[in-house]
């Protein structure tokens, strides 16, 4: 392929700020909505483009939904892959823990677009689950069976020391208007230390 060819497909920066456009004005609408509940035309509203250009940069609806949960996925599972395994092993989790808040704290509504997929059975990201997710659950688990077998934390089953953590996280996103609804706006704020100091007890050998 000729230079010149190469460059005629590189996207200008108005298709890449529009695809972003999209992205963002879909993840608004499926996160409100669910998938079943959103349309293409919701999201060229909120985008504040045409539903023919929506459909300029992507096929549907679906092609839309599994491009945004495909990055939302690698951004879940990156602070799966930061664990050191050479790492001090109180602090490692500590660490991981405090990301997981973090995360809610800042990605509301991609927790809560996540969390209805894994409620329809995954019906549209089991390929992500059963790929990367999968292989970085099997590492992570074997790295905390390791300091359990050196005696550097407690002996707990490790998949479900990760549910936990995934649960007592990813709680203060997914239910975010229960939580503001009984504690007031801003109890997440407080997360971080009871969390820590939960884990903590928990796994000190």
């Amino acid at each position: 392929m000729a230079p010149n060819e190469q460059t005629a497909k590189k996207p200008s920066r108005i298709q890449l700020r529009n695809r972003s456009k999209i992205l963002e004005a879909a993840l608004e609408v499926f996160s409100t909505h669910g998938y079943r509940g959103s349309t293409l035309d919701q999201i060229a509203e909120t985008a504040g483009l045409s539903k023919p250009n929506i459909l300029y940069y992507f096929d549907g609806k679906e092609e839309i939904f599994v491009t945004l949960l495909g990055s939302l996925v690698d951004q879940w599972i990156e602070p799966l892959r930061q664990i050191d395994p050479e790492g001090e092993p109180l602090e490692e989790i500590r660490s991981y823990v405090a990301r997981k808040v973090q995360m809610s704290k800042d990605m509301e509504r991609e927790s809560r677009l996540f969390a209805n997929e894994i409620l329809q059975g995954a019906p549209r990201i089991g390929e992500h689950l059963s790929g990367d997710l999968q292989e970085l659950f099997t590492r992570t688990t074997g790295i905390l069976t390791a300091w359990m077998d050196q005696g550097k934390i407690a002996q707990v089953d490790p998949e479900h020391l990760l549910y936990s953590i995934w649960a007592t996280t990813q709680h203060y996103a997914d239910f975010r208007s229960q939580i503001d609804m009984l504690s007031g706006h801003g109890k997440i704020d407080s997360a971080d230390a009871f969390l820590d100091q939960l884990y903590v007890k928990l796994l000190t050998p």
